[in-house]
């Protein structure tokens, strides 16, 4: 055998020993991961999709035995007690309020706060900007005890108030800010200063057209965490025409007084708006998602 033909036996074949897209290896792969795709989303929706069936079920038919999702027929006495009998229109109101004013705060400051940490030179900036996230890793529970002390010297029990400030500074916000802002160009802002903008001018017209897609992640962070915070408007408020939806439907079930139809009712009611803001801000959420990781 010469040479040439011995070298043409050990020429390997291109792909050889490659999984291709239709080996079994490949196909089983992908019917496990979508079967454990489907199970995911099945776990997932199915105690959203038994709240709403809920509420459409009279007292009696929550405990029947053989246990059945679907209602035997449509039910709206839940909804005729929940808006007839409770104070549910209040405490809605009070959600998307206390909901909406905090998040637009959190939302400015954390702006505010991450366009100085990202575009100024200051002293101690970093020292301060480790100060911010240091205060990621505090439980909530431990800032509850001195939070109370400083609502109770301002007056603010059983108030508004003692559900907004506290939480308009949320150092996640001013992490992922600074993050995003550090992106645009300091010759664009330079530009803008040489024209004569100050410094208000530069951040209501560059920095927050610019900052649209974190803005919309926060949005929908700090509006959800709002809407559905329960043990500190549970300590601070006392009020029943004060209270949260997340605090005014626990209330209805107690020793005296077991409404759990009202309560998969107004649950399902309370979640229109949270898929409302996803639904707004989905488009400007996923991008700045994908900023984040393209950054990182």
């Amino acid at each position: 055998m010469s040479r040439s033909a011995a070298a043409a036996e050990t020429v390997p074949v291109p792909g050889a020993g490659r999984l291709t897209a239709t080996s079994p290896t490949i196909l089983l792969g992908r019917v496990l991961g979508n079967a454990f795709l489907v199970l995911g989303v099945f776990l997932t929706a199915m105690p959203f999709v038994y709240m709403i069936t809920a509420s459409f079920k009279p007292g009696g038919e929550l405990y029947s035995i053989p246990f059945s999702i679907w209602p035997k027929s449509l039910y709206l006495g839940n909804y005729e007690l929940l808006f007839g009998q409770t104070s549910f229109v209040r405490w809605f109101a009070n959600s998307v309020f206390v909901s909406l004013t905090r998040t637009v705060l959190a939302i400015f400051l954390a702006l505010m706060a991450g366009y100085a940490f990202a575009k100024f030179d200051f002293r101690f900036k970093n020292v301060l900007f480790l100060l911010v996230l240091g205060t990621l890793t505090l439980p909530i529970y431990v800032l509850i005890v001195p939070l109370y002390d400083m609502m109770i010297q301002l007056d603010w029990i059983d108030s508004y108030w003692s559900l907004i400030i506290p939480f308009g500074a949320q150092a996640i916000g001013v992490f992922l800010a600074r993050q995003h802002l550090l992106s645009i160009p300091n010759e664009l802002l330079e530009a803008a200063r040489i024209d004569g903008a100050g410094e208000w001018s530069i951040f209501q017209r560059i920095i927050l057209p610019l900052a649209t897609p974190v803005v919309a992640v926060m949005a929908i962070l700090f509006f959800t965490a709002s809407w559905r915070d329960y043990i500190w408007p549970l300590i601070v408020l006392t009020d029943d025409a004060k209270f949260t939806v997340s605090l005014g439907l626990p209330s209805l079930i107690g020793p005296y007084r077991q409404e759990y139809g009202a309560v998969m009712a107004g649950s399902f009611l309370s979640t229109v708006p949270i898929v409302a803001v996803f639904l707004v801000m989905q488009r400007r959420f996923i991008e700045g998602i994908m900023a984040g990781a393209v950054k990182g």
